[in-house]
């Protein structure tokens, strides 16, 4: 899904973010509130892909690549990509079934395999908890 920021030309502030986001902002900040409490300082850095997908925030520890940040209206998809270590760990964890199947048939990259959330609210914050916390470590 494309982000709501489309104009080349302007990188989204802060207060742009926070305000698309809506709702959806206090579960980005208890993401990032996790990750920095466990593992230290967090980088946010604005990319503009193309004029398809528009800015997408990728969010940095150290200089490793946590996730991706879609931006729509009153909502975000967070996007996460797993090395085939990360992966098997997902596979012996606790997660749900279906966030299992989703990342092993996930197509296979460079990267690794991806999974993507729609985060609207809270409801899915303690699996994108749990699988932070597998990439991070793998």
């Amino acid at each position: 899904m494309a982000s709501i920021f489309m104009d080349k030309m302007q990188q989204p502030s802060e207060e742009q973010f926070e305000t698309t986001l809506g709702n959806s902002f206090f579960v980005w900040i208890q993401i990032k509130k996790h990750l920095s409490e466990q593992y230290g300082d967090l980088t946010e850095e604005w990319k503009y892909y193309n004029s398809k997908s528009g800015w997408i925030m990728k969010l940095f520890l150290k200089k490793r690549n946590l996730l991706f940040l879609t931006v729509q209206e009153n909502s975000f998809t967070l996007s996460l990509v797993f090395g085939d270590k990360a992966v098997a760990v997902v596979e012996q964890s606790d997660l749900p079934a279906g966030i299992k199947e989703r990342l092993s048939s996930a197509r296979q990259y460079a990267e690794g395999r991806g999974i993507s959330f729609d985060v609207i609210d809270d409801s899915q914050l303690e699996i994108i908890k749990k699988l932070l916390d597998i990439k991070v470590k793998n």
